[in-house]
């Protein structure tokens, strides 16, 4: 797995984790660059990442829930969120990542992380903000 790869899917960890124990992402991160709880330390786009999700989740969320067509975030299966949150940054927001990578990225992802269906769900939601995209500006 490339360097980038495994960056964006400890951010995904650490995005679901931070969910799951009702904490702030960025205190988590935080926590982990201090005292990491694993041999290799976070590296330093894993926490651009994490830095990146929570500094336009607000956006990157109500973004989600308008574009995912009957589905609100809170019915999504947390890995789901956190995935759709990571590619919705990187698609949105990280000029140094090709759309397509981003979202080939996510959906493999979903392919490790989720359910069958994920992948699917993640391509076609991703692909939908890359579609309005322009309109968002």
């Amino acid at each position: 797995m490339a360097a980038r790869s495994k960056a964006r899917k400890r951010a995904v960890d650490l995005l679901f984790e931070a969910e799951q124990r009702g904490v702030n992402a960025r205190d988590l991160l935080a926590e982990r660059l201090a005292k990491p709880v694993t041999e290799a330390p976070l590296n330093q786009y894993t926490a651009d990442l994490v830095e990146g999700v929570v500094a336009h989740w607000t956006d990157i969320n109500e973004l989600l829930t308008t574009y995912s067509q009957g589905w609100s975030l809170e019915r999504m299966p947390s890995v789901d969120r956190a995935i759709l949150r990571l590619g919705a940054f990187e698609v949105l927001y990280a000029d140094d990542v090709p759309e397509g990578v981003a979202v080939a990225e996510a959906v493999e992802l979903a392919k490790t992380l989720s359910t069958d269906e994920s992948p699917k769900f993640v391509n076609g939601l991703l692909g939908r903000l890359i579609e309005v995209k322009p309109t968002l500006a």
